[in-house]
């Protein structure tokens, strides 16, 4: 058995914790199976009251709803199991996804579409509402994944919608289950708000920095128990303290969530449902985190030891898994790896296809999904990330290895001009969207939110475009896979075509 250094640990609290106390803040609280062991807060929960954050302020958890989700799926085998298609229980989804399995769904490796980044792409704001039946069909009127299911892991919120979409066929709520198991039968305090809108009480406001100013956090979208989860820092942590102690009806639950799975091939993927695999120094725990406008939330558990790290946030800028790491790396005596690189800073892209990467600094980001990496021995860089998983190295001009465990090599990118004939109208015939390209630019939206975006070549018909949305920036990869169609991509939807209209 390890020994713990709480002290150490304690230590790294108070010296990673220092928000400003008239800034949005957090709290990070120690603990195992018997109890918080140590906890630091710090900022506010309000620019409007500044009343002090504490480890009771209620904020929105985001994807750390996964994995609680997750047991509320397993707590049901008798209505649906990991290996049923998701058409068993959601007829009208078209073939594609109805072939996905819940397990799949739930562990990023179906390539089912992010609800989200996909609305993006057809010029809808984070601002804008849409209700839970509403996104139910604008899935099923999906006709491609984003990769072949089982050949890649990436991450997504689209599983999740689906699957609670599928238990609420069946009667099932979530919210239900939170009460039952949690609320009224541990006094964990956790509910879901499908809204952001719903009013809850106490919930502390979330704040994104614009450069000049705080800014409230917003978003319409119905949120799904892929990130509906509300509560505060205590009950995340007393959460954990559950999974750790795994009695009664949590028997064998933390190892269900974090059980081993894999790719069609075989191989194992690090992720398992709503639940990562975390190296901490020579050490493997288990966690999750979480992000929405103005929120950030991180859960990092060690089985063996039976401790943990719950981080809550109201401010858009917090690195949950950095503080969790640094602090559970203190308790266990084990020390972090610094990030860096040796591959070539710049932009490459591969031979055919969407698919591009930006190497800068210690840091790589595919389709618009930017991750730190870390030095491997003998040459190239690992993110250690199971979701953004890339392992890559310099091979002569090009770059090399495998992008969520698929191979992948990667050019340097070509300058070309924007082609006079991509100019015009383009339709997204499945959801009604429109765009145009014109003089080297897209354009998009109405009125005054009408912006043209400049096109920046990859080569080979490959062109970003960055697009703004509140605190959201994307860079959008615009593929022309023939005369008259081009793809919009992004990480998490990969499969929303334009054709040329008239």
């Amino acid at each position: 058995m390890s020994v713990l250094n709480w002290a150490a640990a304690e230590a790294a609290l108070l010296a990673s914790v220092a928000w400003d106390g008239d800034e949005p803040g957090g709290a990070v609280i120690l603990f195992d199976r018997d109890g918080l062991r140590a906890s630091r807060a710090a900022g506010v929960e309000s620019l409007s009251t500044f009343a002090p954050f504490g480890i009771d302020t209620v904020v929105r958890y985001a994807s750390v709803t996964k994995h609680v989700f997750a047991s509320f799926v397993l707590a049901h085998p008798d209505v649906i199991s990991l290996d049923d298609p998701l058409g068993r229980h959601l007829p009208r989804l078209a073939p594609a996804l109805a072939q996905v399995t819940v397990g799949r769904a739930l562990d990023m490796s179906g390539g089912i579409p992010d609800t989200r980044e996909c609305l993006t792409l057809i010029g809808l704001s984070i601002f804008s509402e849409t209700t839970a039946p509403e996104l139910l069909a604008f899935h099923e009127g999906m006709a491609r994944l984003n990769y072949p299911t089982g050949t890649e892991v990436h991450y997504s919120n689209g599983g999740y919608r689906l699957v609670e979409e599928a238990m609420r066929a069946h009667g099932l709520s979530f919210d239900d289950f939170l009460r039952r198991e949690l609320r009224e039968g541990r006094g964990i305090q956790m509910l879901a708000a499908e809204m952001w809108t719903d009013p809850v009480a106490g919930l502390a406001t979330g704040y994104w920095h614009d450069g000049a100013s705080w800014r409230m956090g917003l978003q319409g979208m119905h949120l799904s128990a892929a990130g509906s989860l509300i509560g505060s820092g205590r009950s995340l942590a007393e959460w954990g303290r559950a999974l750790l102690a795994g009695e009664g009806s949590f028997a064998g639950r933390l190892a269900a969530l974090t059980a081993t799975r894999h790719l069609a091939d075989g191989r194992a993927t690090g992720y398992g449902l709503g639940m990562r695999r975390q190296i901490v120094g020579q050490r493997e725990l288990v966690g999750h985190g979480g992000s929405q406008p103005g929120f950030k939330s991180y859960l990092l558990l060690d089985p063996e030891t039976g401790t943990g790290c719950a981080v809550v946030s109201n401010r858009d800028d917090t690195n949950g898994s950095g503080l969790a790491a640094q602090a559970m790396a203190a308790l266990l005596g084990e020390t972090l790896p610094e990030a860096g690189s040796d591959l070539v800073p710049g932009l490459y892209a591969a031979a055919e296809g969407a698919d591009w990467i930006e190497v800068r600094g210690a840091s790589v980001t595919r389709l618009d999904d930017e991750v730190a990496v870390y030095p491997v021995v003998g040459g190239g860089v690992d993110s250690m990330s199971p979701t953004s998983r890339l392992e890559l190295r310099m091979e002569g001009d090009a770059v090399v290895g495998e992008v969520g465990h698929s191979p992948a090599r990667f050019l340097p990118a070509q300058a070309e001009l924007v082609p006079a004939d991509l100019a015009g109208a383009w339709l997204c015939e499945e959801f009604g969207a429109v765009l145009e390209i014109r003089d080297g630019a897209v354009v998009m939206g109405a009125g005054p939110k009408r912006r043209a975006m400049p096109l920046q070549s990859l080569g080979g018909g490959r062109f970003l475009f960055t697009l703004t949305d509140g605190p959201w920036i994307r860079r959008v990869c615009l593929h022309r896979v023939g005369p008259d169609h081009v793809d919009l991509v992004l990480s998490r939807a990969r499969m929303i075509r334009y054709a040329r209209r008239g």
